[in-house]
């Protein structure tokens, strides 16, 4: 039995030998991969927003032999400019290890990324493209003071693909790039031209993007006594996203303003769980604010954690309770679903214009 089957497997040996031999003798190609005529992307516009990391898809390889090379060509503006800025190279953050918002600390959160140089626009060998959040306003080219005229460039490319069966070329996609948001939600007038709300005090302008406005549940009004909203048509409560200055570069913080904008004391929301409100470090509490030591962007990952249940934002919502009546004990919450996307110091301000939230109890 022994020798039958390494007879046998000698003699499998020389016919596939012989038929290689064949092959090379009469000229007979080895079989290619498959490339099919109609590979295509659903989508061939993408309208990615600067500073921050945005993968874009819609490839279809039509059962094509994987893998695939992709390359963009001829990248240039609508008039025939050669586009070259898309492409610089500058370090931007790639994780090496998987995040899943359990890090103990900043130095263990750092130790699952580093810094890589990358273009700033980019193919990936699965046909998404990418841009990276190193990306700046740089790419934006202004036209024009008014606000109705999209400032941005167009940016035309192709992209080809190639496998052994040979190589394709979609034509004519193209990138608008959005300037910079460098939070959400935004309260910026245009989100073409930029420029910053203002002050909520001042009478609402349906031209411009709405204030920041955050949920309420139960917070009564100290002297209305009824609840205190945030919507289209009343504003109680608005939220500031903004950088302030002496923090460490990597700071977070929390304030509650009154309606004479002098700070309310955090420790007055006293059912708040604060370790939850963030995944930040070191936490500062005082009489005037919470702050945390943090890494960005807030959210790290667009996954679902403690800090972010919906899985694309932070959730941070502040608790406090009162005696109301009957002698029940009444919980009210409010706060607001955030990203911030550019590293620095930030202050989230949540601002009771017209009543300030009793903590009294009845």
């Amino acid at each position: 039995m022994r020798a039958f089957i390494k007879t046998g497997s000698i003699a499998l040996l020389f016919a596939a030998a012989a038929l290689s031999s064949c092959k090379k003798m009469y000229g007979i190609p080895d079989e290619k991969d498959y490339l099919s005529n109609n590979v295509n992307y659903s989508n061939k516009i993408f309208e990615p927003i600067l500073g921050r990391t945005t993968l874009m898809g819609g490839f279809n390889g039509d059962n094509s032999t994987q893998p695939l090379k992709f390359e963009i060509i001829n990248a240039r503006f609508g008039d025939g400019r050669p586009v070259t800025d898309l492409f610089q190279k500058k370090p931007t953050y790639v994780w090496t290890a998987p995040y899943n918002g359990f890090e103990k600390s900043l130095a263990e959160i750092e130790a699952k990324r580093k810094l890589e140089e990358h273009p700033l626009f980019e193919v990936r060998s699965s046909g998404e493209f990418i841009m990276w959040g190193s990306s700046t306003n740089a790419l934006i080219t202004p036209r024009s003071a008014d606000s109705t005229n999209f400032p941005q460039d167009t940016r035309f490319f192709d992209v080809k693909i190639t496998n052994t069966g040979g190589s394709t070329v979609i034509r004519d996609l193209q990138v608008r790039p959005f300037r910079e948001r460098p939070y959400e939600p935004s309260d910026d007038f245009n989100i073409y031209s930029g420029g910053p709300a203002p002050h909520p005090k001042t009478p609402y302008n349906p031209a411009s993007r709405n204030y920041i406005r955050p949920f309420l549940n139960g917070v009564i009004g100290q002297q209305t006594d009824i609840p205190l909203q945030s919507n289209d048509d009343k504003k109680d409560v608005v939220v500031y996203i903004r950088p302030f200055t002496g923090g460490t570069g990597n700071s977070l913080r929390f304030k509650f303003l009154n309606k004479d904008s002098v700070a309310i004391n955090p420790a007055l929301f006293n059912e708040t769980t604060w370790d939850k409100i963030v995944h930040g470090f070191n936490m500062q509490k005082t009489a005037t604010y919470v702050q945390y030591d943090v890494a960005y962007p807030i959210p790290l990952v667009e996954i679902q954690t403690v800090y972010t249940p919906g899985g694309t934002r932070d959730h941070a919502e502040f608790k406090y309770s009162r005696i109301g009546f009957g002698g029940t004990r009444v919980v009210a919450s409010f706060g607001i679903d955030f990203a911030i996307y550019k590293k620095g110091d930030w202050e989230i301000v949540f601002h009771f214009l017209k009543d300030n939230p009793k903590f009294e109890d009845e």
